[in-house]
């Protein structure tokens, strides 16, 4: 070391003095400093320097692109579809050096390149590029734009929808190199359906069907599904199916990766997690991989070149979204079958209202079987009514039917039996014994439960009520209303000591259960699938599910019996189901006769006699009283409108659990619903966004909650 290296052993006694002068040129020096996000002073993009971009702010009165300016530095990556971060809330005062300044940063995408702006102001500059990724593409703008007006909502919300979260370890990663198309698959199980081959046969061909397929009882439809996929590959196009739950979609991925093999379809849904997601969504969106199976958000994948949608089992309420604007999967693929001019399919073993007007109207022809080949896949239904109960000393006793109890002990001689009820848990509901008057908490006026065999508490506050008594009679014993999927579960399992019995539920769900001989107890939609199908199924309680005040109860209630029935052998190999519930109701007989068309086209004659939808289209408002009703009288509703209320809400109670739409604890609110006939659908929602708009801009502070086609009108 040299001596002009070497420290010395004590600091100077100006120490301090020199340090402050050090500093004091070093602030003074010219250094460069990196740019603020402001880009004052920065050069423009020499083309196209101003940038129009849609900011992530939900609120409707801000439902429109704002024009920024493009600083050289970001010209390459800021393309039209990017994700950017642009400042919004500065005033027009803060401008410096013709750029406005201020304001908090905030996501957005790039809408496109312009080389003028129509604002008269100073333009404030693109903060930066989020990733140079183009991840919206003017087919899911549109789409998304389209989804928005619909349902009277704004696009920002839509696109938080359409396109997911941005991981960046994803993105980094190439998606792999596009596999050529397949050949056109062989018409397989098709062929049980009159016009299933020839389906097939446009899809391979480029063209565009569109069905509604009741699919036959038993296994099959995850196969057919992905047939219908492979002749749109084959045609060197692309398929969306979207399915209700990830169960769900696991089967048909199974069945298209045994029939085309590992790469050409994506698996979107939530279980993937966020990373393995988002690298699908990639290669989709790259061009990578054609074909998407997923389950709700999967309704905005951007499949390019789209030839077909598809959904199963529309009547299934995860297809409505909970989140503002609300859509639901069958409406947005109709929207995309009719912009994108693709095919469309929508199947089910049973059939909704909606799919039965789409027939109807002459949008979608069916694709059904006859007669003879649905006698032969559909189980025996067996109905036991209220008369038989009666009668029925075993069924006073244990609450099941000697012909519950034979079935499952003929079943269990061949294989697995499946029990359906309505609720999970031990006793979900009770009343009394003497005069059946409903049991209550004296706290909240919820309805007491016993989640076990020897607690009895509130349902709504979660009190508990060991002195309970009658408020009618006196009288302190109690009865089930409702018996629980445990508590069946322990029934059986005392009537069968030498069988397994299972369950399956919102807790724990089975996917499959082999097919050796066992009880199998599920609420509706949790059955697991059983190899080799169920030699039986009980459906009990058929009453709580038809008694719900709601205008879709039988046909919720026949959806669900259909769903566990067509999980059940044919008749021909001595499959057995029996319902329980009053035999003359219109769902039963249409489950004994095995007719969903015929029950859905029956209720859609009745809806159009009575206006009800789908046959109309209505809207829902819901707030408090005086807001409700100041944003009715202001919003400038087409004539044809009829205003339906208001009608009170149920209060929310603390310990209740919220469902979506339920208003504020405590709050009292007020619902109205507006209806309008058929063609007045487009204006309505345009009158209810412009109103909330409006209302908003105005900095109203009171909630007012807006839904298009409301799934539950009571």
């Amino acid at each position: 070391m040299s001596s002009d290296n070497k420290q010395p052993e004590e600091p100077a006694a100006d120490g301090p003095e020199q340090l402050a002068l050090i500093r004091e040129t070093v602030r003074k020096a010219k250094v460069p400093k990196a740019k603020p996000r402001t880009w004052r002073g920065a050069a423009l993009a020499k083309e196209l320097p101003v940038a129009r971009v849609m900011v992530n702010k939900g609120v409707l009165h801000l439902d429109q692109y704002f024009d920024y300016a493009v600083p050289e530095e970001l010209d390459a990556d800021a393309q039209p579809g990017v994700r950017v971060r642009v400042r919004f809330g500065a005033g027009e005062h803060r401008v410096r050096a013709g750029r406005r300044e201020g304001g908090g940063l905030i996501d957005g995408f790039l809408i496109e390149r312009r080389a003028e702006t129509d604002y008269a102001g100073a333009l404030a500059a693109l903060a930066y590029v989020v990733s140079p990724e183009p991840v919206l593409s003017p087919e899911t703008l549109a789409l998304a734009r389209a989804v928005a007006d619909r349902y009277a909502g704004s696009l920002a919300d839509v696109l938080q929808l359409a396109v997911p979260p941005r991981n960046g370890r994803a993105e980094a990663k190439p998606s792999p190199e596009p596999l050529p198309p397949p050949v056109a698959p062989e018409a397989g199980s098709w062929g049980r359906y009159g016009r299933g081959a020839a389906f097939l046969e446009a899809l391979a061909s480029g063209g565009a069907p569109r069905a509604v397929w009741t699919a036959l009882p038993g296994p099959q439809w995850p196969d057919e599904l992905a047939r219908a996929v492979a002749a749109t590959l084959a045609s060197g196009r692309g398929a969306l199916v979207v399915v209700p739950d990830g169960r769900r979609a696991a089967r048909v991925d199974a069945a298209l990766t045994a029939l085309l093999g590992e790469g050409r379809h994506a698996l979107l849904t939530a279980e993937s997690g966020p990373e393995k997601r988002y690298r699908q969504w990639l290669a989709v969106r790259r061009g990578s991989v054609r074909a998407v199976v997923g389950t709700r958000a999967a309704m905005f994948a951007p499949v390019q070149n789209l030839g077909l949608v598809a959904i199963w089992d529309d009547g299934d309420s995860s297809h409505s979204d909970e989140n503002a604007p609300f859509p639901h999967v069958r409406e947005v693929l109709e929207l995309r079958a009719k912009h994108d001019t693709c095919g469309f399919l929508l199947g089910s073993t049973s059939c909704t209202v909606e799919a039965a007007q789409l027939v109807e109207s002459g949008w979608a022809l069916p694709l059904i079987a006859d007669r003879e080949r649905v006698r032969k896949a559909a189980p025996l239904v067996r109905t036991v009514g209220d008369g038989e109960l009666a009668r029925d000393g075993a069924a006073r006793a244990a609450r099941l039917p000697s012909l519950a109890w034979q079935t499952v002990r003929d079943g269990l001689k061949s294989g697995p039996v499946l029990v359906q009820v309505p609720r999970r848990g031990y006793v979900p509901r009770l009343a009394c014994e003497r005069c059946r008057t409903p049991a209550r908490c004296r706290h909240c006026s919820g309805p007491l439960e016993a989640p076990d065999e020897r607690d009895l508490k509130c349902g709504w506050c979660g009190r508990g009520a060991p002195d309970w008594h009658c408020v009618e009679c006196g009288s302190n014993r109690l009865r089930a209303q409702i018996v629980g999927a445990r508590r069946t579960a322990e029934e059986l399992g005392r009537a069968f000591p030498a069988v397994q019995v299972r369950t399956s539920g919102r807790d724990h769900v089975l996917d499959t259960v082999p097919g050796r001989p066992a009880l199998v107890v599920s609420t509706p939609g949790a059955e697991p699938v059983a190899e080799g199908g169920y030699a039986a199924a009980l459906l009990l309680d058929g009453w709580a599910m038809l008694g719900r005040p709601d205008l879709r109860a039988g046909e919720d209630a026949l959806r669900r019996w259909m769903d566990a029935a067509a999980l059940v052998r044919g008749q021909g190999e001595g499959g057995t189901v029996v319902v329980v519930a009053e035999p003359t109701l219109r769902p039963v007989q249409a489950l004994v006769r095995w007719d969903p068309v015929g029950h859905a086209q029956r209720e859609l004659a009745e809806r159009a006699e009575l206006g009800f939808p789908p046959v109309s289209r209505m809207a829902a408002v819901s707030g408090r009283a005086e807001a409700v009703a100041a944003f009715v009288a202001s919003a400038e509703l087409p004539g044809d409108t009829e205003v339906l209320g208001p009608v009170p809400l149920r209060i929310t109670d603390p310990g209740r659990p919220r469902r979506p739409g339920d208003p504020p604890v405590g709050e009292a609110w007020e619902r109205v619903l507006l209806r309008v006939r058929p063609g007045s659908g487009a204006a309505l929602a345009a009158a209810l966004k412009s109103a909330q708009a409006a209302r908003m801009a105005r900095g109203g502070t009171e909630q007012v909650r807006i839904r298009v086609d409301p799934p539950d009108i009571g």
